[in-house]
């Protein structure tokens, strides 16, 4: 397993670029610090609350489809999709995690906009708090980077 996360670029993007949060309120205590770590880092990197609209969803099921929806408004230069799924006794978490990463992976190559895994898939809760400000960083504030080095790169590459 890596531990090692890029180090952010902090690149500039178009003032008027918007992003979409997409946030689950399954695992609350957990996801409510993904998203306030990623709204921190997003003020960090000079993009205003002005420029964010926060969606919450259900469960991290439920994101794919938050997203989809969000991209179609064609109002965003990313989503940032934030969730915990946390392993229990039954298969459930294989479904969950795995269906949400497809579809989260799905929406982004569909709409061809980043859109940004931020959901923690963790064998334990202890592992989850450890990726919100613990022994392996805050993956909030590294989907926000993600994001915004991802709009970068597409307001670079798309024609123009």
């Amino acid at each position: 397993m890596s531990r090692e996360k890029p180090v952010s670029q902090s690149p500039k993007i178009s003032a008027a670029a918007r992003l979409a949060i997409v946030a689950a309120r399954f695992n609350d205590q957990i996801v409510g610090e993904l998203l306030r770590g990623c709204c921190e880092r997003l003020t960090e990197l000079k993009i205003s609350a002005d420029r964010v609209e926060i969606f919450r969803v259900p469960g991290a099921f439920e994101l794919p489809l938050a997203a989809k929806l969000a991209a179609e408004t064609k109002r965003f230069a990313a989503v940032i999709c934030l969730g915990a799924v946390v392993r229990g006794d039954t298969p459930h978490f294989e479904y969950v995690a795995g269906e949400t990463a497809r579809g989260i992976q799905d929406v982004s190559l569909q709409e061809k906009l980043p859109v940004i895994f931020g959901v923690l898939t963790t064998d334990t809760q202890q592992q989850a708090i450890e990726r919100i400000g613990g022994a392996h960083g805050h993956v909030g504030r590294y989907s926000a980077d993600a994001a915004v080095e991802m709009i970068a790169l597409a307001e670079q590459l798309r024609p123009t």
